[in-house]
């Protein structure tokens, strides 16, 4: 009788010790993303979303003297606060900046036309602005660039930015 209530006991200790591992752990599908090909920052209350550079690559790399458009929607979550995209730095290139940056309170500034994306979002006062990007160095798929986002008084952030080829047709 003894012996089988050491086993029963380590038993119980054995199926305890075995459920409790699994406490506190994060499941595999409990952290979604969205189904975008950008990368994502916050800056202070403004989100950086689907921020990627779009390029259709037909060699090894992009070359230096190419320019790219750099894609990306800029969330100002702040109910009372104007935000102005002030710049954007990288060390793959010169970005230039057309249009208006600035990001009013509960609105959003669109940079680029990604695919699938309409024209204007209903918060937009007329043309989306645009960013393209001469490059300096050779860049190619596969591998992220940073870029550097200066937001004014919401501060700056720095992004690991991928490049996506959109809904180019695929190269055989």
């Amino acid at each position: 009788m003894n012996r089988l209530g050491t086993a029963s006991a380590l038993l119980a200790v054995c199926g305890v010790v075995l459920t409790g591992c699994g406490a506190g752990q994060i499941s595999q599908s409990a952290g979604q993303e969205a189904a975008i090909n950008g990368a994502a920052a916050n800056v202070g209350p403004v989100e950086l979303r689907n921020v990627h550079l779009q390029a259709v690559q037909t060699s090894d790399f992009l070359q230096p003297g190419d320019t790219v458009p750099l894609m990306f929607v800029a969330v100002n979550n702040s109910p009372d606060v104007d935000y102005q995209l002030v710049g954007i730095n990288s060390e793959v290139g010169t970005v230039s900046l057309s249009g208006d940056g600035a990001i009013p309170a509960s609105e959003a500034l669109v940079v680029g036309l990604a695919d699938g994306q309409p024209a204007t979002l209903p918060s937009d006062k007329g043309k989306p602005a645009v960013a393209e990007v001469t490059l300096s160095k050779p860049i190619t798929n596969g591998l992220t660039y940073n870029f550097t986002f200066d937001l004014g008084k919401a501060g700056t952030a720095t992004v690991a930015v991928p490049i996506s080829a959109g809904s180019a047709d695929r190269q055989q």
